[in-house]
């Protein structure tokens, strides 16, 4: 037997006896609702079902959606704040039991989806033809013995022509920690004042954006789902725009110990591609790990998706605790190297406030051209 096979084995039976445990002492299935997306004809509704204690606060409360601009971003600080001074010290979000092959429901716009867990209590329901109309919404999951909930989902704009794809860690957070602690780090950690922005990359984001009013955002990340509610009090906290996470399971697979970082982010640009044909993407990652590879190879294979590629460069203290060598891993490369070679223009810089004069000089370029 194959390592990954008896690891993935093991885990589900000490699942299995962890779930025996909780239901003998009056615990359910509870649904936890990650933030979904997709467009007017097709939406990923996307969560997961633990154990948990009815008597116990939840872990984390979706942020309620109201009416307005302003009222969302005024609700939406609010919101992470509150967080932010009364939650516990996360450890329970990380280690937990969860529900696999469960019976799920999802009810979105017109329709109404039925189906169940996969082995580590995830779902992620495709909805076709659910007619929503464009913007926030919520729609409702239910699953066996379980309390409904409602979670978030974006439908974007058919109007939309470009969006925005970030990674997170090093890219839009510092948290000067070798690599394999951030999990830890993400999920345990009380106060998301502990966790640093890179200086001036909310900033950066704003002006990328700038002209695109309905462009999407999404979060790229290698992170567990469970650090998810830390994530998104970060993001808010420190003026990042609003946007679904993109993150993934840790754990066994049939080829490994543990899934592939770079596979998963493949897999979601290109998931996004096929969902948004018609959108043109900028991506922004660090030279920490495999970013510029894998944003490379997008823009080699689908050159009119990829509206720009952005890098930021780690300094030589941040790439030791990215990957434990002074340098990055993969080869550098030059602003403009993408431009030339595939007509993706390309930045790299330190910092957003780098990122930011270099976009800029390329607007300056591309006007003096016109």
């Amino acid at each position: 037997m194959a390592l990954a096979d008896f690891a993935r084995r093991f885990e589900d039976s000490l699942n299995r006896r962890g779930t025996v445990t909780r239901v003998e002492k009056g615990w359910r299935p509870s649904i936890i609702g990650f933030t979904g997306y997709g467009s007017t004809r097709s939406l990923h509704v996307l969560g997961r079902t633990v154990m948990a204690d009815p008597d116990a606060k939840p872990l984390f409360k979706p942020l309620r959606l109201p009416t307005s601009t302003h009222s969302v971003v005024k609700e939406a600080l609010e919101h992470a704040e509150k967080l932010s001074e009364t939650a516990q010290r996360g450890w329970r979000q990380f280690f937990t039991t969860q529900v696999g092959f469960l019976p799920v429901t999802v009810r979105a716009g017109d329709k109404v989806i039925s189906t169940r867990t996969d082995r580590s209590g995830y779902f992620d329901v495709l909805v076709q033809d659910h007619g929503l109309e464009p913007g926030w919404h919520e729609v409702v999951i239910e699953a066996a013995a379980a309390e409904p909930i409602t979670a978030k989902v974006l439908v974007v704009n058919p109007s939309a022509s470009h969006g925005l794809v970030s990674d997170i860690d090093d890219t839009v957070m510092i948290t000067w920690l070798p690599r394999m602690l951030l999990a830890a780090w993400n999920s345990w950690v009380r106060h998301t004042n502990t966790r640093q922005p890179v200086p001036g990359m909310a900033e950066f984001y704003r002006e990328v954006l700038a002209d695109h009013p309905d462009a999407p955002v999404f979060y790229l990340s290698t992170g567990a789902w469970n650090t998810l509610p830390t994530l998104e009090i970060f993001l808010t906290l420190n003026g990042f725009p609003t946007g679904p996470l993109l993150l993934t399971d840790w754990g066994p697979t049939p080829t490994g110990l543990f899934r592939s970082g770079q596979e998963h982010k493949k897999t979601q640009l290109r998931n996004l591609i096929i969902t948004f044909p018609d959108i043109q993407w900028f991506l922004i990652g660090d030279d920490g790990q495999h970013d510029p590879l894998i944003l490379d190879e997008l823009a080699r294979e689908h050159p009119r998706h990829v509206a720009g590629i952005a890098i930021r460069q780690l300094n030589p203290v941040e790439q030791v605790l990215s990957h434990g060598m002074p340098e990055a891993i993969d080869d550098p490369r030059l602003d403009g190297d993408d431009e030339a070679r595939y007509g993706v223009p390309t930045i790299r810089g330190a910092d957003g406030f780098e990122l930011l004069a270099k976009l800029n000089q390329l607007k300056s370029r591309r006007t003096s051209r016109g």
